[in-house]
């Protein structure tokens, strides 16, 4: 438990259950907190490695710590905006609040109305900027490079989980879902695979509550193709910067996404990736004579066959587009980079 009289910067999160929103904060925390920046979690569903404050602490809001006028309230969702503002212009506390926007959708009324009373606002990609109605700062997420990274060995990566080492990989990762659209993977997968001896393909993710059904119709659909020795349903891991490291192809077959890790993840391993036009994949894979992989159109199976197909029938061309990624994700996507980047809004509104 931190005191809060040595804490600068809360980063409140209000949702038991694991997210996108409160999978970043668990990487990013001790990244700031290597940084020097003083900031500490409040709220549930959170490891208990990650320095944190109690409700009770908030008291301690009447009074800015040493050296600073305020303290800063970094909210990441709806919920935890509405109290910060409560805290500030009701009780008068000596906070201002930060926002991070991920939406890439219209906002709604009242989405809007907390917004506009942010000291700061934070969108994760240019297309979340161009939804907001407020000045912004664009800060783009990053990837922990030292958890995922190459393999000194690809065979041995693809040994050590039991996989074939002397076959290629194409990976999907994620919730196993229609929004996340697993079942264009797998269909692309069907269509590819029957012709491509040298290659497999691999789902990493959990399928949850009414998404089950949706889980056990693609394994009958890949059963039914003869591929079920080819297209692995692997499940959920806690380890899977090592599934990265097997993999030689990565596809990111979303539907919608408000912003997605996982091509950076790939790209971090030197793993190109075939990703649909969301999120802020566009703005994360380059293609061209730097190419690090390929964007599809949404929804578009078609596009996903052809693109993967590009690669897999091309090992030069597989190879440059991997070494390319690595670059690019060391160079421009290191979660470093994003901490400072917060940490300069940060200190904007401290001084």
């Amino acid at each position: 438990m931190a005191d809060i009289r040595d804490i600068e910067i809360i980063a409140p999160n209000f949702k038991r259950r694991l997210s996108g929103v409160t999978s970043t904060i668990i990487q990013l925390i001790p990244v700031q907190r290597a940084l020097g920046q003083k900031i500490a979690v409040l709220g549930p569903g959170l490891p208990a490695t990650l320095p944190s404050i109690r409700f009770r602490d908030l008291i301690h809001l009447w009074s800015a710590p040493a050296g600073r006028s305020c303290r800063i309230w970094h909210a990441r969702r709806n919920v935890e905006m509405l109290p910060a503002i409560l805290l500030r212009d009701l009780l008068r506390m000596k906070v201002r609040i930060v926002f991070t926007s991920a939406s890439q959708r219209r906002h709604t009324a009242w989405s809007k109305f907390l917004i506009r009373r942010m000291d700061a606002v934070i969108a994760t990609s240019g297309k979340t900027a161009a939804y907001l109605d407020v000045p912004n700062s664009v800060i783009l997420h990053g990837i922990d490079t030292k958890r995922f990274h190459p393999p000194a060995d690809k065979a041995e990566a693809k040994r050590g989980l039991g996989l074939d080492s002397s076959k290629k990989h194409v990976g999907c990762f994620g919730r196993v879902r229609h929004q996340k659209g697993t079942d264009l993977f797998v269909d692309s997968m069907i269509a590819l695979l029957p012709c491509r001896p040298d290659w497999c393909a691999i789902v990493a993710g959990r399928a949850t509550g009414p998404h089950l059904a949706f889980e056990v119709e693609l394994k009958d659909r890949v059963a039914r193709a003869g591929l079920a020795d080819r297209i692995l349903f692997v499940g959920e891991h806690t380890n899977i910067p090592d599934w990265y490291r097997a993999l030689d192809l990565f596809i990111a077959p979303q539907r919608w996404e408000g912003f997605g890790l996982t091509p950076l993840e790939a790209m971090a391993t030197a793993v190109p990736v075939v990703a649909a036009d969301v999120g802020a994949f566009a703005e994360l894979i380059a293609e061209g004579s730097e190419e690090t992989g390929l964007l599809v159109p949404a929804g578009d199976l078609k596009a996903m066959v052809d693109g993967a197909a590009g690669f897999m029938d091309d090992g030069a061309r597989l190879a440059v587009a991997g070494a390319n990624a690595l670059a690019r994700a060391a160079k421009n996507f290191a979660i470093e980079g994003e901490a400072h980047a917060i940490g300069a809004v940060y200190e904007s509104l401290m001084r």
